[in-house]
Order: structure tokens, then sequence, then C-alpha cells
């Protein structure tokens, strides 16, 4: 093929993809939204690349792009996307509004495996409605009650282990460490398996876990935009066979889950863990099957495997970079030691106000979430964005984010925002649920299910560690803490590097 025959060609593509592009254009600025320079086809995607920041710094500069809107504009690639800046809108569509924003962005046919697609987050309309009302009982106060037990026992043996393995050491992976302890937890409450993963880091949970929920360089990035992908061109994406997850993880866990219960009810065992609870619900002619069982089994451990332990390093960082907080934390601890003995109850733990400031106050400055997303699902009329501009109609199927980071770290809502200082919630002037300015698990209906899981687990974990250690700075510390810009939780490059020594 000549030169001439080469630039036809390409002159007839970019002719192509410009005409595609001005067909599906939509401008936030026709409709006197604020929206800031975007690339086209691109959006604002390479904002991250070419400012080399996190995400959560795209979502802290969207949320201070214009202070006047209630509301801005941005593209995902081609999705336009509203973010809502304005804290008493944010309440109305996530809370007031809920029935037109209760869904979320669904991964489409393209992502064949079951255990990605029928779980609670994945799920929309009655479908979710229904599995949210069949789960939300495995996690009331009296649930976690039960499930206390079972955490303690992990908490209790992992303390010893960890003392074992790195009290010598001049540093230790904090991250890595605190995956086994929520591997071993999760297993137990949502699986019903006992693991001990400090001694045996081999075991197929582990290993599984941390294929699925890698963050080591690039992987995480990589999955993020084949989702994006699959989600723009499912029909292609199916076809090429693109995949999020390998075949052998779904069957490894189906299995576990059908081996359990093919157990229990052989034996006719019971146990406090949420499997029981989904068991139960089976007896009582709910359409759940074993992969639907399975699926919100695989959704708590991967959520409680990555982001529990990554919001326990990140509590453990700001513990040992902050000694006074350290102070109030094991003296607090201690007085909860002296009434409680060696066995320390559940009503103890969950009256520690101090220690869990420490823990609002980690999800307040590094929330796992930099946004919150919402699809509408039926037209709605949104007020202007600034005065003098028309409403803006929001039709089925178009996004919303809510920048959680901007938000929590808004001076305008919290005094020395980027300071970390549990006192702000011992003053009781942040509520931590219902309150649009306190968005770690979300708000509204479909916020965290698992909010007193995490809490709790977190609490138990921190009760047992600081009861005989010290957390202090090392060598590898980050200081000052700053996120890994191709990582999209808030994980530092060099990660979570700590010293641990007796108290």
């Amino acid at each position: 093929m000549d030169s001439t025959t080469w630039l036809l060609v390409v002159s007839a593509i970019v002719l192509c993809l410009s005409v595609y592009y001005k067909k599906k254009r939509h401008s936030f600025k026709d409709w006197g939204i604020p929206q800031p320079f975007e690339v086209p086809y691109l959006g604002s995607v390479p904002r991250n690349l070419w400012k080399k920041y996190h995400l959560s710094d795209l979502m802290k500069d969207m949320y201070n792009f214009n202070k006047e809107a209630k509301y801005v504009g941005m593209h995902t690639f081609m999705i336009p996307v509203v973010i809502i800046t304005d804290i008493d809108l944010v309440k109305t569509v996530l809370i007031k509004e809920f029935d037109h924003f209760a869904d979320h962005r669904e991964l489409g046919d393209a992502v064949g495996d079951p255990l990605l697609t029928k779980n609670l987050i994945a799920i929309n309309g009655d479908k979710w409605r229904e599995l949210r009302q069949l789960l939300s009982p495995a996690f009331t106060s009296s649930k976690m009650k039960l499930m206390f037990e079972l955490m303690s026992d992990c908490a209790d043996r992992f303390t010893k282990s960890f003392s074992e393995q790195f009290l010598k050491e001049d540093d230790t992976d904090m991250k890595k460490a605190f995956t086994k302890y929520t591997n071993d937890v999760i297993a137990t409450c949502a699986f019903g398996i006992e693991i001990d993963s400090m001694k045996n880091p081999n075991n197929e949970f582990y290993r599984y876990g941390r294929e699925v929920t890698n963050t080591d360089g690039l992987a995480q990035l990589r999955a993020i935009y084949k989702m994006l992908f699959m989600i723009m061109f499912p029909r292609f994406a199916k076809f090429i066979g693109m995949e999020l997850m390998r075949e052998k993880i779904s069957k490894f866990f189906i299995g576990v889950i059908d081996e359990a219960i093919k157990q229990r009810d052989e034996k006719g065992a019971t146990r406090p863990d949420m499997l029981q609870l989904m068991m139960d619900a089976r007896d009582k002619n709910s359409k759940l099957d074993l992969v639907d069982m399975t699926a919100q089994a695989f959704l708590f451990f991967v959520a409680g495997f990555e982001t529990a332990s990554s919001n326990m390093s990140l509590m453990a960082h700001e513990i040992a970079a902050n000694p006074d907080v350290q102070e109030k934390l094991h003296a607090e601890i201690n007085e909860v030691s002296e009434k409680s003995g060696d066995k320390v109850t559940y009503e103890a733990i969950a009256n520690m106000p101090y220690l869990d400031a420490v823990f609002q106050e980690t999800l307040r400055l590094h929330p796992q979430l930099a946004f919150l997303s919402r699809v509408c699902s039926k037209t709605f009329e949104l007020p202007p964005a600034l005065p003098g501009a028309k409403p803006y109609v929001m039709k089925a199927g178009e996004e919303i984010m809510i920048p959680v980071t901007g938000i929590h770290q808004d001076p305008a809502f919290f005094e020395e925002p980027t300071k970390f200082n549990p006192e702000r919630f011992l003053e009781k002037k942040i509520t931590t649920t219902g309150d649009p300015k306190s968005l770690g698990f979300g708000m509204g209906p479909r916020m965290c299910i698992g909010n007193r899981f995490a809490i709790l687990e977190t609490k138990v974990l921190f009760f047992y560690l600081l009861r005989k250690h010290t957390l202090q700075p090392c060598s590898k510390t980050c200081l000052p803490l700053k996120y890994h810009k191709f990582k999209v939780g808030p994980i530092p490059k060099e990660g979570f590097w700590l010293r641990v020594r007796e108290r």
C-alpha cells in the first residue's frame, strides 16, 4: 500500500471518528454546568496520568472546581458523569430521591462470571431489594455479638503469631500481615471454615485472595480499564473472551460453599455465620441457589480481604505516626483489660469511644472509595448548577458521582482537614450515619451492608494487637503518606511498613 493510500485510509478513519464523536458528544456547558477541559474520547481519564496524581486527588479537584456550583460535569471516556458537590443535594440523591438513584453501573453480559455479576453490589432493581432484605439480618447487633467470638479467636491467634514472627524485625509489612487476619475472619464468618494464615500462608483461600485483589504495580489499573472496556463494548469483550477472574477461582469458592452446605445438612449442624443465614433462607423457599449464596460470600471475602486490611494498615500507620493517639489508645485498652480480664467481651469492645474515634477518623482522612457512584434509573430534574442556569434533566442510564475525598477534606466541615484528629468524633460534631459529610461507608439504603462487621473486626484486632504491642515508624515508613497514583485505593507506593515492639 503506497503512501497516498495510507493517507486516504487514515483520513477516512479520522473522519469516521469525528462524525461518531460529534454524534455522541455530550457537553455539560450547553446546560450551564461547569466542566473542566477534557480530551476528546478520553474525557478526564488522562488527568490522572498527566498530572501524576491519585484518583482521590481528581475527586478533590472536581469538588473544588467551582465552589459556587451545586454540581459539575466530567466524562469517563465518553460516558457523561455529574459530580454532585452540594452537600444538601448529596443527601437528596442518596436518601430523599433514592428511588431515582438506587442502581449501580452494571458490568453487563461481557462479564460471564456469576460471582461478579450476582452479588449484592452488582445487581439492581427488585433483585437487589430482595437480596438486601435477606442479608440485612446477618449484620444486626445480635448477629455481630455471635460473630464476635469468631473474630476474637482469630485476633488472639493472629496476635500470638504476629509476636513470634515480627517482634525482632526492624520493619514489618503491615498490609501483608493484616490480610492474613482478614482472610481468616472472612473464612470463618462467611464460609464457616477455620484457617490460620499466619502459620499456613499457602492455604488456597489466602492465595486466591491475593490473586483476586492484586494491587501490585499496574495490575489494579489494568483491571479497572478492562472492566470499563467490558461496560462500553460488551459484545466485543465477550467475543474475544476477556475475563476479570480465572474460572478456576470461581470453581474453588463454589466448591467450598457446596461442601460446607452438604456437611451441615448431613450432620444437622449450625453455626453463627453468614452462610447459615442464607441456608435458613433457602429452607424457607427462597430463590437463593448455590451460585447466589457463593456470590454473596465471595463479595464479602473480597471486600474483607482487601478493603478491611487496607483500612487497618492506614489506621496502624496513623497510630504509629501520632504517639499521642497511641498513648490514649493504650490507656483505654488498659482500662478495659482491667475490667474484662483476659477474655474481653463484645460489650466492652463496643464501648471504647476513643478506639471508635480513631477508626472513624482513619475512614474520614483515608476513605477506601474516593467517590460514590449511582446510576439514574428514571428521568430526574436536578436544580440549576449555578444561578441563572437551566435545570439539568438526567435520563435513565446517566451517572452521578459523590466526591467523598473532596467532602471529607473540606475545611468548611472539618477544621484542619488534612490533620489526623480523632477528637473531632468524640466531640460528636460529625455523626457517623446519615450525615452527608461522613461517607466512608456510603449513605442511604445502598450504603455498605457490612459496616458493622468491618468496624467490629477492626476494633477487635487493634484491641488484641495494642494490648501487648506498640507501633513505631521505621526506615521504610512513608512519611508523609502519599498514595500510589496507579492504585485505586489509598495505598502508598512503598507499602505500609512499621516497627512493632512489646509494650
